[in-house]
């Protein structure tokens, strides 16, 4: 896990990605229900702003989803925050799936409260950038690759915990199929406008499924580009 040191844009760390734009994201969170401290820290200190694209830098630290091409978005920092807090609430899992590394940015908080992550993007231009971003912001934890993300990533599993960033109408049954026995699942499922933020563990006599709240992501889609 990698240990960030938090760079300034001038000496009083008044820039749109110093210490105090982070500090000031970090209060909004928790007014809006963030408690888990070891979540909180993380995306305080992680640079988020290494995985936003140019020119939008300056937004990086502000609660919103950001463009990142190909029709899709940096999730805002509540949900990245909301879906990892959920994710390890009941302990940390060692070994985690991602579907859709997207600009890598939830892959690199997970990065730095599990082992190792695994981690899917369909779209191969978005899996380059964020595989550059990840090594720019030194992380090494975290293994990429191209590929249709409903089918998970077989060769690795089981996974302790499987985090999937684009809403399908049900979650997969393959990625299910890959969960660990005590393993979590945490995604967004439903049509557009009627979402829900699902988390879903795996028991000795099948699993047990919860709604956290109502969600809005891209669609999860199937093949790759």
């Amino acid at each position: 896990m990698t240990v960030f040191r938090t760079p300034s844009r001038d000496p009083q760390g008044l820039g749109m990605t110093s210490q105090r734009a982070r500090d000031r994201l970090i209060e909004r969170l928790r007014a809006e229900g963030i408690a888990d401290r070891r979540v909180l820290d993380v995306i305080r200190a992680l640079p988020r702003h290494l995985f936003v694209d140019e020119g939008l830098e300056s937004r990086a630290y502000e609660d919103s989803a950001l463009p990142i091409g190909q029709g899709q978005t940096i999730s805002q920092p509540w949900v990245v925050a909301r879906m990892t807090e959920a994710l390890i609430e009941h302990g940390v899992p060692a070994k985690v799936l991602e579907i859709g590394t997207g600009s890598g940015y939830q892959a690199a908080v997970l990065s730095q409260l599990v082992p190792v992550v695994y981690s899917v993007e369909r779209i191969m231009s978005l899996l380059r950038q964020a595989r550059l971003r990840l090594r720019k912001a030194g992380i090494a934890n975290v293994k990429a690759r191209h590929d249709d993300g409903r089918r998970g990533w077989p060769e690795e599993a089981p996974f302790d915990a499987i985090i999937v960033t684009a809403a399908g109408e049900a979650i997969e049954p393959a990625l299910l199929g890959q969960l660990a026995p005590g393993g979590v699942l945490v995604a967004p499922v439903g049509p557009p406008a009627k979402q829900g933020l699902v988390r879903v563990r795996r028991t000795a006599d099948g699993t047990r499924r919860e709604v956290l709240g109502p969600a809005s992501f891209v669609p999860l889609l199937g093949g790759i580009v």
